[in-house]
């Protein structure tokens, strides 16, 4: 007659080694999914800023004076910029909007979030420094 092996306990092991496997999808795809809003509310952040200054004296009085215009800095508040992107304030974070010049495009606003808190150590530092432009014509 055969002896019954012991089985006790591989229930446990086997969930172990699925779950394991399990969670670190689910949190993977979190992570993925906190990542894409926090791009796109970038790229609105940054829409809303090359509109605001579009709209501001810098651009609007060059356009009709016909001269280049000399915009630079943050021209959104802290209550627009949070109208415009409220994801982004989430967990005492701050978004940078910021208007530069480049060779290719008069204007480009970038907005950033410095310090963007992964929850998986899997990705390393790809993702703490998400950014957005918009580029404006003149």
């Amino acid at each position: 007659m055969m002896r019954k092996l012991d089985e006790r306990g591989s229930a446990a092991l086997e969930f172990c080694l699925v779950a394991v496997v399990f969670f670190t999808f689910v949190f993977a795809i979190f992570d993925l999914g906190r990542y894409t809003i926090t791009m796109q509310s970038l790229r609105t952040l940054s829409d809303a800023g090359a509109r605001k200054m579009m709209i501001d004296d810098c651009y609007v009085m060059a356009a009709v004076s016909k001269s280049s215009p000399t915009c630079s800095g943050d021209y959104l508040s802290t209550a627009e910029k949070q109208d415009a992107a409220p994801f982004l304030f989430l967990g005492g974070l701050s978004p940078t909007l910021n208007v530069s010049a480049t060779t290719t495009s008069p204007y480009v606003v970038t907005a950033s979030q410095p310090n963007f808190p992964v929850m998986m150590p899997i990705w390393g530092t790809a993702l703490n420094q998400p950014s957005a432009s918009t580029k404006v014509p003149f």
